[in-house]
C-alpha cells in the first residue's frame, strides 16, 4: 500500500505485466504453446484486475493511474461483464465499491499488443467499451515474433485521425507524464 500511495503521490502510473508460468498446476493441462500463450497473459491480468477491483483499490488510490500491458483487449469487456453482473448480485463481497466495477475499468488504461484483428466488429465495440480513444496505448512488442507495427492502428476503419495519433503516442505521454512538442499536440 505505500508504494501505491507513493504512486499516486507523484503521478506514476502503475504497469501491470502478466506473463506465463507452464508450472501452475491449470497450465499442466496444455501441451502447446499456442494454447498456452493465448490464455495465460490474460489468466493472470484476469486474476490481478479482479482482486484490484473487489477489494476497492481504485477507491483507496483514486489517482493512481493503472495500465494492462502484452494481453491484448478481448479479454477486458469479458470482465467488465462478469464483475458487473457479480457485484449486482453480492455487493457486500466489495464493500469499498461506489460504482460499478466497469466503470473502473474504463478508466483503466491498456496496450493494444497483441491486438486481435481477427473480427473487426468485435474489435469496434472493445474499442468502444473500453473508451480506446483516451485509454488505449500503442505497444509493439518488438522484436518478438507476434509484434504489431503501427498501422495496426492506422488502418482500423472505425477510429478517426484524432483517436489514432492519441493512441499512437499522446495517451501514453499524459499517462507516463511526458512532454509532447507543440507541434505533435495539433489536430
Amino acid at each position: 500500500m505505500p508504494l501505491y500511495r507513493e504512486l499516486e503521490e507523484r503521478g506514476m502510473p502503475l504497469v501491470f505485466h502478466a506473463g506465463y508460468y507452464w508450472n501452475d498446476p491449470s497450465m499442466l493441462q496444455m501441451n502447446r504453446f499456442m494454447a498456452m500463450h493465448a490464455i495465460t497473459f490474460v489468466h493472470y491480468n484476469l486474476i490481478h484486475l479482479s482482486n484490484w477491483i473487489v477489494n476497492g483499490l481504485p477507491e483507496r488510490f483514486p489517482k493512481l493511474k493503472m495500465v494492462w500491458v502484452e494481453s491484448g483487449l478481448a479479454w477486458v469487456p469479458f470482465i467488465m461483464q462478469r464483475l458487473d453482473a457479480e457485484y449486482m448480485m453480492r455487493p457486500s463481497e466489495a464493500p469499498l465499491l461506489k460504482r460499478l466495477p466497469s466503470e473502473y475499468i474504463r478508466e483503466m488504461y491498456y496496450s493494444c499488443q497483441p491486438m486481435e484483428a481477427s473480427n473487426m466488429e468485435l474489435l469496434h465495440a472493445t474499442f468502444k467499451a473500453i473508451k480506446a480513444d483516451t485509454q488505449l496505448l500503442y505497444s509493439s512488442d518488438w522484436p518478438h515474433w507476434d509484434f504489431d507495427l503501427p498501422s495496426a492502428i492506422t488502418k482500423l476503419p472505425f477510429i478517426d485521425e484524432k483517436a489514432k495519433r492519441q493512441i499512437l503516442g499522446l495517451n501514453a505521454a499524459r499517462v507516463f507524464n511526458l512532454e509532447v512538442p507543440p507541434q505533435f499536440k495539433q489536430f
